[in-house]
């Protein structure tokens, strides 16, 4: 197992940075690493490479440190860290920190992970990047502002710990989360459950647009550019949809789709019982884990429908 303490041992600058359009594990786990470092290791260059994080997040240690461009005066990072990433492009205009630098971590519990780093810590069976990162932290080294990052994070990517990937694990991590004093039943109303008034009008237009397709076995649903802005939703505000998709009675399979400035679309994929949603993921070159996948495909809303219906059809 690396040990982050001893990853940091005679290294001047650190780079961290998470996947593209960061969610809440991503947040969460690249925070808690920042503010171990910042904490422990004060003599040290670090910089968080991430883009614009939702402002549900901002409450966050340190989250207005994050640095949303490329611009930095380190030419090359003795050490590189990649969070809740599976493989360099994920990492999108920060990727070539990554590949320069010295030294490079990858943690990450996605399936599809290409183990591209120099040291890899990852397990898709985790709830999360943030539970991995725990296990790499010296316990009693976790601030009650490391365990909030921790705490969000495991929340997200679990569901408030109802996703299968959540384990007897996880479960004793959040409680030592918990004995930090974090405000955690706030943390998860304020960033889980709490929509804008927006964010429920566009949920309501997305399950009037759905459908149930292979004899009631997967569900569908889209939502356009045009429907985004009458409702004045952007893509970060879309998060959940999926979700309230999956646990329709007797749908296996949960299919979003929303369109994108350049006129693709982004697809979420989720599922209940026995099905690898990744593999379908892969094949449009996108990726994720098990239960919860996600892919970006080009071409009109019908046709690309029809493909990723075609795909899970197969595997069904």
């Amino acid at each position: 197992m690396i040990r982050i303490d001893e990853k940091l041992t005679g290294v001047r600058t650190v780079g961290i940075a998470g996947h593209v359009r960061p969610d809440g594990d991503c947040v969460g786990s690249t925070l808690a690493l920042y503010n171990y470092i910042k904490n422990y290791y004060p003599t040290l260059e670090v910089t968080l490479f991430l883009e614009p994080i939702p402002n549900i997040f901002k409450f966050l240690n340190r989250s207005e440190e994050i640095v949303n461009t490329p611009d930095t005066d380190v030419s090359q990072f003795d050490l590189f860290f990649a969070l809740d990433c599976g493989d360099t492009g994920r990492l999108g205009s920060f990727a070539d920190f990554f590949l320069n630098a010295k030294s490079t971590v990858c943690i990450d519990h996605h399936v599809s992970n290409q183990a591209f780093a120099g040291d890899n810590y990852i397990f898709p069976e985790a709830s999360s990047t943030c539970e991995l990162v725990f296990e790499l932290m010296e316990e009693e080294r976790i601030t009650k502002e490391i365990a909030e990052c921790l705490y969000t994070g495991m929340v997200h990517d679990t569901g408030v710990f109802q996703y299968s990937c959540t384990s007897a694990k996880t479960m004793n991590i959040a409680g030592i989360l918990m004995e930090k004093g974090i405000d955690y039943p706030k943390i998860i109303d304020d960033t889980f459950y709490t929509k804008t008034f927006n964010q429920n009008r566009i949920l309501g237009q997305a399950l009037l647009n759905s459908s149930l397709y292979l004899n009631g076995r997967c569900i569908v649903s889209s939502v356009s550019r045009e429907e985004m802005e009458a409702f004045d939703v952007l893509p970060k505000h879309l998060d959940g949809i999926v979700n309230q998709l999956r646990v329709t009675k007797d749908v296996q399979v949960a299919v979003f789709l929303y369109e994108n400035e350049d006129g693709s679309w982004k697809g979420s994929l989720r599922v209940n019982g026995d099905f690898n949603v990744a593999e379908v993921a892969i094949v449009f070159g996108g990726g994720g884990h098990v239960k919860a996948a996600g892919f970006t495909i080009w071409g009109s809303l019908s046709e690309c429908t029809e493909r990723v219906l075609a795909e899970i059809e197969k595997r069904l």
